[in-house]
């Protein structure tokens, strides 16, 4: 059973919530907040393992909540701004849903909860053995195999990552620091906290985002310029 919370100042939008979780097996509701200092007091007292989070909040904003946070539970950001999205993935959220927000792109966030709640519940994961062309990581209480080409990208989730693969997605109980250590260095790059790319499969590269496919990632600060030097500059064609 996952635990939740929901901390969003609108009444109806918490109770909008509440009726999705209702459809979905294995959630129970634990408390329902109209701001972040009344979960910041229950958080202090009890631990739940999913928190549906509003962003636009008066007092203290649920960005602000949640960086406040030493030990935070999976996070879902809810917000009727697109703005905050890029800002929102460098604090390791599972996911980020606009408002007015549709069924199935709830259900498909809650699943993402799933996984790692049921990874949680299993032996902790590792890299088992891995070479220049692949790597065995446990997943799904298994030893898959996973060749570095067919790897697009990789997502942090806490202590967490989601491997996004040609046909598959793995998800292991890794870091992005400790994967990151066992990749090809010419083959990947960390371009945030919480994101590790394949270079061929880059498309192009904004101010503060990265295509590769037809997904956007976020370009972190702290991470651009040493991405810029290695990767674009060597590469790049000019007079």
């Amino acid at each position: 059973m996952i635990k939740y919370i929901i901390v969003d100042d609108e009444p109806l939008a918490r109770e909008g919530i509440q009726i999705n979780c209702d459809k979905v097996s294995d959630l129970q509701l634990e408390g329902s907040f109209e701001n972040a200092i009344l979960a910041n007091d229950f958080l202090r007292k009890q631990s739940v393992d999913l928190m549906f989070l509003d962003i636009q909040m008066p007092g203290l904003t649920g960005l602000e909540f949640l960086r406040a946070l030493k030990n935070p539970p999976q996070v879902i950001l809810t917000t009727a701004y697109t703005q905050y999205a890029l800002e929102s993935y460098e604090l390791d959220v599972v996911d980020y849903l606009v408002k007015p927000i549709r069924f199935e792109r709830f259900l498909k966030a809650v699943n993402k909860v799933k996984e790692i709640h049921e990874l949680q519940n299993v032996t902790p994961s590792s890299i088992d053995d891995y070479n220049d062309t692949f790597m065995y990581i446990k997943s799904d209480r298994q030893f898959v195999k996973v060749y570095y080409d067919e790897i697009h990208y990789i997502q942090g989730m806490k202590d967490y990552v989601l491997i996004h693969a040609d046909n598959n997605k793995y998800m292991t109980a890794l870091n992005v620091k400790t994967i990151m250590s066992k990749l090809p260095k010419q083959q990947f790059a960390r371009v945030s906290k919480s994101y590790i790319v394949q270079i061929k499969n880059i498309s192009s590269v904004g101010t503060d985002t990265i295509f590769t496919g037809q997904h956007e990632l976020p370009l972190g600060p702290s991470y651009k310029e040493a991405f810029v030097n290695d990767f674009i500059k060597t590469n790049l064609v000019s007079r």
